[in-house]
């Protein structure tokens, strides 16, 4: 089983991939973590007690007005299971088409098992829990926005 760590600016956060719940969804995030598509963008969106969401590319310029319409520039097939949305769970973010996931991911930091079975559950974090709390409480603006930048420097495969 592989394990992810995101290397970011306020320490690491490490999570395991569960294939056996979504395959596809596994396959994606590992080819872009292999092709560093990760490296250098943000945890754009931060929600109190709720989760904290990443992977946009359009993270990587100033314009702030794009960030979280970003993507791989293709969409994958969601795939539901019946994993509740507890904390920890590492799940891929998307638009109102439940097909329309690419590379944005969230973790979530309370459980919210209100986002079950319509949302692709892919992970689950195994350390850096304390990180992903500092994370979701920093401060941010209007738009759930860090107001301070929260990079991830390196997302790699074990």
């Amino acid at each position: 089983m592989s394990t992810i760590t995101i290397e970011t600016n306020m320490g690491k956060i490490s999570f395991k991939l569960l294939p056996e719940l979504a395959p596809e969804t596994v396959r994606n995030f590992e080819k872009l973590a292999r092709d560093r598509f990760y490296d250098g963008t943000l945890f754009h969106r931060v929600i109190p007690g709720f989760m904290i969401q990443g992977g946009d590319p359009n993270t990587k310029t100033g314009n702030r007005a794009s960030w979280g319409s970003g993507g791989p520039g293709y969409t994958i097939k969601a795939e539901f299971s019946s994993r509740t949305h507890k904390r920890g769970i590492v799940s891929m973010a998307r638009s109102q088409d439940p097909d329309s996931a690419g590379s944005q991911f969230f973790i979530v930091t309370t459980d919210s098992a209100f986002l079950d079975r319509q949302y692709t559950v892919f992970g689950e974090v195994t350390q850096g829990m304390d990180v992903a709390d500092k994370i979701v409480n920093m401060d941010r603006n209007e738009s759930d926005c860090p107001k301070e930048d929260v990079k991830m420097l390196s997302v790699t495969i074990e």
